[in-house]
């Protein structure tokens, strides 16, 4: 009988063309599936819970594979993986589900954060943004407040997507400062494509005092990409919590 399995897992997305497999570059999920199936032995297909950028890293990142064979116990194949995966890759725990949970489609929260650094770190160059200008961060906070206002957030979205609604429900979004080092956590029911970065970019501006919270609200309203701030590099965002019903977990 065919079981279903969540795995938790983090990435550093330096290496990678994304979480998703691509024809022409090294992918998150290619190097995943590769690894489970060589383990396992059998041919998978494995469903993420959303699609990560170029250079973007995840805390923690979900996915499902279905099985049909016994799986091995949950910690042996934990450490079989991480000895196989390579450095940039870590499991933490694989679960069973409800057949039918879906690690995309039945997710009812993300989070994400931006990291960004004031100064020069040689440390950081792969893992967060440098941003050398004054930044204002008390009205960067204030604009971040503002988002929770609004649902349709097509202004921050990519072009051309598949996306049936550009419909959000922003819960949470502020900047905090850890010394050299500033960090925006921004949480949602959904996210659209490119759409934090977006949103750090024309939150820049607002820190930068090229642009005031009632601009910024005129942005949100005209639903037009062209209207916001450029985005920002990937490599200062991170994918760091997903949250699902508890119902589709045995």
């Amino acid at each position: 009988m065919k079981k279903r399995y969540f795995i938790y897992f983090s990435y550093k997305g330096t290496a990678y063309h994304g979480w998703q497999i691509q024809p022409n570059g090294i992918s998150v999920q290619e190097v995943l599936t590769q690894a489970l199936s060589t383990i396992l032995r059998t041919e998978l297909e494995i469903v993420g819970a959303g699609r990560t950028d170029t250079g973007v890293h995840a805390k923690l990142m979900v996915a499902h594979f279905d099985l049909e064979k016994e799986l091995l116990s949950e910690f042996d194949l934990e450490a079989k993986l991480n000895s196989f995966l390579p450095n940039d890759i870590a499991v933490f725990k694989i679960v069973e589900v409800q057949p039918n949970a879906h690690a995309r489609f039945d997710a009812i929260s993300r989070r994400y954060e931006y990291h960004v650094v004031t100064g020069k770190n040689v440390f950081r160059n792969e893992l967060a943004a440098r941003v050398s200008s004054q930044l204002d961060f008390d009205s960067m906070n204030a604009a971040a407040n503002t988002l929770k206002e609004y649902r349709d957030f097509t202004s921050f979205s990519k072009l051309h997507t598949d996306a049936k609604t550009n419909n959000c429900v922003i819960t949470h979004a502020e900047w905090t400062q850890h010394d050299d080092e500033c960090v925006f956590t921004i949480q949602a029911d959904r996210f659209l494509r490119n759409m934090v970065r977006a949103i750090v970019g024309t939150l820049f501006e607002v820190g930068r005092h090229k642009m005031t919270v009632d601009e910024l609200r005129t942005v949100i309203e005209a639903r037009n990409r062209c209207k916001a701030g450029a985005s920002v590099p990937a490599h200062g965002l991170y994918l760091v919590d997903i949250q699902y019903p508890n119902d589709i977990f045995i």
